[in-house]
């Protein structure tokens, strides 16, 4: 019986991989025929700042479009690609498909903001504080490979960073963590999230910063996902009783 249950998991895995795989290729299709102006607003933020893109080998201009377009395909598919795989999860789990698309509209609103927050606020501050290095004997030319990945690193890293709060209630919801164990541990988390925030953010003190500041805020918020997912865990048992 195990075994059949694990054969038709991977039958059903497979088939969902090759449906994200040909969602996102045929969407990186119509990417490319857009990705100059995915491209503009991409390096919008270093517009007026001395900044210039330049590449440096054949291939390389060529490589970073359909770098770009295969990037930007997974973002427009990603509540696609998400409810694939959270709902392939939930099955899994025993639970309703209802909770699957839930989980997957939370999962994608928060990556959103998470992405809006870094490419309005955090992104051009960043850009900003490195192109003020720039003087008349030193000018800020990029190649446009490192460029993308300098840009793509740093506002995909906040999407991902920005699930943190379903990290705690999932971690809640089945009884790993409860709200007072991340009360009390808040000055072990500040130094995760510091170290953290060094790792994935560009290596100065404002981006450190940047990341750090809606981390904890994103904690706070996990601490009362948590709470509250163990009200409802805690009252379930009781009428059980």
């Amino acid at each position: 019986m195990e075994r059949a249950k694990l054969i038709s998991f991977l039958e059903e895995l497979r088939r969902r991989l090759i449906i994200i795989a040909v969602t996102v290729f045929l969407t990186a299709i119509v990417c490319f025929a857009f990705v100059e102006e995915i491209l503009e607003v991409l390096t919008r933020p270093g517009k007026g700042l001395g900044m210039e893109l330049i590449f440096i080998a054949p291939a390389e201009a060529l490589m970073a479009d359909l770098r770009l377009a295969f990037v930007s395909a997974a973002l427009v598919t990603l509540p696609f690609l998400l409810y694939q795989l959270v709902a392939l999860i939930m099955a899994l789990a025993g639970r309703r498909r209802r909770h699957a698309f839930l989980l997957t509209l939370a999962m994608y609103i928060l990556f959103a903001l998470g992405v809006a927050f870094a490419y309005g606020v955090a992104f051009p501050f960043a850009l900003r504080f490195f192109l003020g290095f720039t003087s008349e004997d030193l000018v800020a030319t990029f190649t446009i490979q490192r460029y993308l990945s300098f840009a793509i690193t740093f506002i995909l890293s906040f999407g991902l960073i920005f699930q943190l709060p379903l990290v705690f209630w999932f971690l809640g919801s089945i009884g790993v963590v409860n709200a007072e164990f991340l009360r009390r541990n808040r000055k072990y988390a500040l130094l995760i999230i510091v170290i953290v925030a060094a790792i994935i953010t560009p290596p100065d003190v404002f981006s450190l910063i940047l990341m750090s500041l809606p981390l904890l805020l994103l904690y706070e918020v996990g601490i009362l996902l948590v709470a509250i997912s163990q009200r409802r865990r805690e009252g379930a048992i009781s009428q059980e009783q």
